[in-house]
């Protein structure tokens, strides 16, 4: 069981770097392992297996971070979720570079769930953010070991000894490091105080980080040798495929008739679950010998429910409910709330209030959700692919009525995660329906069973003023923004709490405490309960900035309009980097004035100021990416093509300028770079569903319709090259899009959209408010 942190400043897995370290070699290998189990990891998938060990080989616990064979291979363990963002790479090479080892020669192994390896999730960006520095430190003290026992079997002096490609050189011997474990006495305990003291590489000396090499997992991703969650499979295992009630909570079975299901050849049973952990209320599963004939009979099986309260509850209901919210002062928490806030707007000699919204947004996934479940001599075990193994263990546990112990989660690769797999509620069905028939039952949902038991990103309403004083400078901004809340929703203990002790989520209005410099500021975040009664709150790629910064940057060129100011020029003039906005170490250095290097950056890019052809406009907007303490400045510059006739828009070109720090992976970075700007695209222009009587209206990708490739447009990102702190890469590019986008469309034919995603009638009606038809 993970513990819980008292306050989100917490909520964040723990720094390797606060425990001892212990280097051992005896039977087949060189292991090393940390001596206090708060590990930061979490996991993935396995495509190859660690060294096994003899009888005689020391077993460490807490976490084992990688092991070195009598052959000289490397095994790193990777508790983090690889869902094709090639984290096992990243994390394996921060290892291998200080431990020198030859990267033809390092493994991945995705480890399956133990206590030993701590809390275990991959998302928030926080992979390679939160491992950079004592996964170094792991490698360097690997290697420091490993030289040290190398020169006295070289018996050659250390200090004339170093470390190459996974050999040890000294005064013209050398010795590899798979002879060090095989002839070798590694016995070597670092103290936190060592490990910390340890000097780690400057970056000119890095020969793995930052460059270009192979990543670890495609050979398996090619071949078909890859193993994904959908893919597993256990002998005399039965298929199920679930009858999804009307509303996602409160709904009961009242009755079952599987007359005409009994016909299909295969089908054997439909019941309704009996959930103690109400994760999946009023669910019939339907079990068969096969996934055809599970599919089959589902159709055929009639089930009457009795509904939810939210079986009524339509979209704009909780759009309306929202404005309710906001139009009251007292309710939610205050994130930011300066002193001068009531005065500014008082003694204003120009006030601007605009109002955004968001539509209710699905993750359609590749691999649908899917899990197999299987109990064997009392324990539990879970097949899945998962993104946050320590948020369902203790609710499969509940669910199951059995201790977490008995609960053992597997790791498989993730057919595409985008926050879907940090809620591993579909292990609960599989596993109920194993217990119920006493086989191991394997669920899949079909995509409109996935659809409608989605996690989606909560619709959102936000408000935003900003005050401007007699000598036209901005003296106060307020931003108010209500949605519903996925971490309140899945794991209370991770809210923070403002200054009154008034909780809110982080993940939910994170963006909105921007590094602009806009004199008395304020914060608002209130959870929409109605959303939160009607479905469960997700987390999706970009969270809470997906919706918030949409607010600031498209409300950042408002307000340069209505200060008669070029945007980026008005954007610049409140990068200030001072105060709050200042940065500091060793995460955010250089604060506010590294999001103005990259806003310059890509204008010049872009061409910036430059004639654009007729209906076609230039729009930027930046964003610090996912959280304040772990800002990736990111500025967009989108070029875009309004057709009048039809109000159809084109993004023809983007352009983007990242700094993430010290980049580990260049090619992985990019590809997610890539691959988040493209989703950022798609939000904005495509995807976007409605709750309509308690349900999500779209359940397939026939009315559902993300970008298409047809509509794909040229991408010209570049990195900034830094040596700052590595910081996070999978969702900053998804947020600076759409009011990139947004802010082009009003250039380019001055309609001003306030609402995601952007439909051609909102730009007609911007067009005919403008009297620009």
């Amino acid at each position: 069981m993970f513990k819980l942190p008292k306050e989100n400043s917490a909520a964040r897995p723990s720094s390797l770097g606060r425990r001892g370290f212990l280097i051992a070699a005896a039977g087949t290998g060189l292991t090393l392992a940390f001596l206090r189990a708060d590990s930061s990891l979490a996991a993935g998938k396995v495509t190859s297996a660690p060294p096994a060990k003899s009888a005689t080989a020391p077993v460490f616990d807490p976490s084992i971070w990688f092991q070195i064979g009598r052959d000289g291979i490397v095994t790193v363990n990777i508790a983090k979720a690889e869902m094709g963002q090639h984290i096992g790479t990243a994390l394996a090479r921060i290892v291998a570079e200080e431990l020198e080892a030859d990267w033809n020669k390092v493994r991945l192994h995705y480890v399956d769930t133990d206590p030993k390896w701590g809390l275990m999730v991959t998302g928030g960006s926080w992979s390679v953010w939160q491992n950079f520095d004592p996964l170094s430190r792991a490698g360097a003290a690997g290697r420091l070991a490993l030289v040290e026992e190398g020169a006295r079997l070289l018996r050659v002096p250390v200090s004339a000894c170093h470390a190459r490609l996974g050999v040890v050189h000294g005064r013209g011997r050398s010795i590899s490091y798979g002879d060090i474990v095989r002839r070798g006495k590694l016995a070597r305990q670092y103290t936190p105080e060592q490990l910390q003291a340890i000097v780690l590489k400057p970056p000119r000396q890095r020969s793995l980080i930052g460059q270009n090499v192979q990543a670890l997992d495609i050979p398996a991703k090619i071949d078909g040798t890859a193993v994904y969650g959908i893919d597993a499979e256990i002998e005399g295992m039965l298929y199920a495929r679930p009858k999804i009630p009307p509303t996602r909570y409160g709904a009961k079975v009242v009755s079952i008739d599987d007359t005409a299901a009994k016909k299909v050849q295969g089908y054997l049973r439909s019941f309704a679950l009996q959930d103690p952990s109400g994760t999946v209320p009023g669910w019939v599963m339907v079990v068969a010998d096969t996934y055809a004939a599970a599919v089959r009979a589902a159709d055929l099986v009639q089930v009457k429910w009795r509904a939810g309260a939210a079986a009524h509850v339509a979209e704009q209901d909780i759009v309306n409910y929202a404005g309710k919210q906001l139009a009251d002062a007292s309710l939610g928490a205050r994130v930011v709330d300066d002193d001068g806030v009531e005065q500014a707007f008082k003694d204003a000699s120009l006030q601007l209030e605009r109002h955004y919204t968001t539509s209710t947004v699905l993750h359609f996934q590749l691999e649908p959700v899917n899990a197999l479940a299987q109990e064997i001599d009392g324990v539990w075990h879970i097949h899945a692919g998962n993104q946050w193994q320590s948020l369902i263990l203790p609710v499969l546990a509940q669910a199951l009525k059995v201790p977490e112990s008995q609960v053992m989660l597997h790791t498989y690769l993730l057919g595409g995660g985008f926050g879907r797999r940090l809620n591993g509620d579909y292990c609960v069905p599989a596993a109920l329906a194993a217990q119920a028939v006493g086989r191991p039952v394997k669920m899949i949902c079909t995509r409109s069973d996935d659809a409608r038991f989605d996690s989606p990103r909560s619709p959102s309403v936000q408000h935003v003023r900003m005050a401007f004083d007699d000598a036209g400078k901005v003296s106060a901004m307020v931003h108010e923004a209500s949605a519903g809340w996925p971490t309140q929703a899945m794991i209370p203990a991770f809210l923070a709490k403002d200054k009154q002790g008034h909780p809110y989520d982080p993940f939910a209005i994170a963006g909105a405490d921007h590094w602009y410099t806009v004199g008395a500021q304020r914060v608002r975040a209130v959870s929409n309960d109605l959303a939160n009664s009607s479905f469960r709150p997700g987390w999706l790629r970009s969270v809470g900035p997906g919706w918030t910064n949409w607010a600031v940057e498209s409300f950042m060129d408002e307000a340069a309009q209505a200060a008669k100011v070029d945007p980026l020029a008005f954007r610049l003039s409140l990068l200030q980097a001072t105060g709050r906005n200042a940065g500091s170490a060793p995460n955010a250095v250089g604060g506010a004035a590294r999001l103005a290097h990259v806003l310059r950056r890509v204008a010049d890019k872009a061409g910036w100021g430059t004639a654009m052809p007729p209906d076609t406009g230039l729009g930027i907007a930046a964003t610090f990416g996912q959280e304040r303490d772990m800002p990736t400045w990111t500025a967009c510059v989108a070029r875009v093509k309004v057709d009048r006739s039809t109000c159809m828009v084109k993004v023809e070109k983007l352009f983007m300028v990242i700094d993430a720090g010290s980049i580990v992976d260049p090619d992985g970075a990019l590809a997610q770079a890539e691959g988040g700007a493209l989703w950022g695209v798609s939000m904005a222009l495509h995807e976007g569903t409605a709750f309509l009587n308690g349900e999500v209206k779209d359940t397939n990708l026939n009315s559902y319709t993300p970008l298409r490739m047809a509509d794909v447009p040229e991408l010209d990102i570049e990195f900034v090259a830094s040596t700052a702190t590595a910081t996070g890469m999978g969702e900053p590019p998804t947020t600076a899009v759409a009011p990139a986008i947004g802010n082009a469309i009003f250039a380019a034919v001055a309609s001003r959209v306030r609402h995601l995603p952007i439909r051609p009638e909102a730009v007609l009606k911007g067009l005919d408010r403008h009297g620009a038809v």
